[in-house]
């Protein structure tokens, strides 16, 4: 059984930074892309920042110059570093991996989901 458990999330002033992490648990033989998605009050879920195995990486461009994704491997990890929070970054931030590898193969995973909120 896999896990995606995020934490970090919070109550930030406009500008301030937060640092969400996602750890993934499990019998687990490879993790591929993880990526980080967003989903606001009456909106559809959205993509925000997604980093492959090797490193790179891609942002929407609502958050570029203030998000910065990165993944440590070796703890099957990943983190979004959020700086110069706005109003409109409040939402539920969910993990994911669309491709994390066990005994039963590749599937699809998600965290349970983040609160950040920024509000004065």
């Amino acid at each position: 059984q896999v896990q995606l458990v995020e934490s970090g999330g919070g109550l930030v002033q406009p500008g301030g930074s937060l640092r969400l992490s996602c750890a993934a648990s499990g019998s687990i033989f490879s993790i591929g892309a993880m990526g980080w998605y967003r989903q606001a009050p009456g909106k559809e879920r959205e993509l925000v920042a997604r980093i492959t195995s090797g490193g790179n990486s891609n942002y929407a461009d609502s958050v570029k110059g203030r998000f910065t994704i990165s993944r440590d491997n070796a703890k099957n990890t990943v983190y979004l570093q959020m700086n110069s929070l706005k109003p409109e970054d409040t939402a539920v931030y969910y993990c994911n991996s669309p491709a994390i590898a066990t005994m039963s193969g590749i599937h699809n995973y998600w965290g349970q989901g983040t609160q950040v909120t920024v509000s004065s």
